[in-house]
């Protein structure tokens, strides 16, 4: 499955790149999807996260090096990027009991690849081939949410936390999109 998504990718970068005729537009409908994605996730939900208390851990989400109040332009979608594809690929390791309702995955995953394809034309438009720090940054940070789930052998509990971590990167990418949007209509962009 990964390696279709990486076929996939590339596909797109490579059709949709400065030589490609599809341009980078961040639109309403961008957020729009992200907002359903946040709205699938929280309907994901197995367990109450009172259960999991003792599962609680601190990711370290990079909230003040990627706050969206300073980031320029490339950086937010490096930023963005990284997210939605971590997230992607979180949920889908091989042992994700993050829903179970499978029809809810799927669409939470088919959201995710969305907005990936969308955001594919900007990163090289901004970006080129140059992974950012910031985007780095937000590696690390899923990184170690996937090692919290393997040391948790992926219990429920984990998932919660999880899905309730996944919430908070997602929304702040959401609102990081609504600002990156309105910044392009001020700099008179699409």
């Amino acid at each position: 499955m990964a390696f279709v998504f990486s076929l996939l990718t590339a596909l797109v970068v490579f059709s949709c790149g400065p030589g490609g005729s599809l341009g980078c537009d961040l639109s309403r409908n961008h957020v729009h999807v992200s907002r359903k994605n946040l709205v699938l996730l929280r309907q994901m939900r197995r367990i109450s996260p009172s259960f999991c208390l003792k599962d609680r851990k601190d990711f370290g989400f990079p909230q003040e090096m990627v706050d969206g109040s300073h980031l320029q332009k490339t950086q937010a979608i490096s930023v963005l990027h990284e997210t939605l594809q971590q997230t992607f690929l979180l949920l889908h390791t091989e042992r994700s009991s993050v829903a179970r309702d499978s029809t809810l995955l799927d669409k939470l995953c088919s959201g995710l690849h969305q907005q990936l394809e969308d955001l594919d034309p900007c990163l090289v438009q901004e970006m080129g081939e140059q992974p950012s720090s910031l985007g780095m940054a937000m590696k690390k940070y899923f990184q170690g949410i996937h090692l919290y789930l393997k040391e948790k052998k992926h219990s429920n509990c984990s998932w919660e936390i999880v899905r309730v971590e996944i919430m908070r990167a997602l929304s702040f990418s959401t609102n990081l999109q609504e600002r990156l949007r309105i910044m392009d209509a001020d700099l008179g962009s699409p």
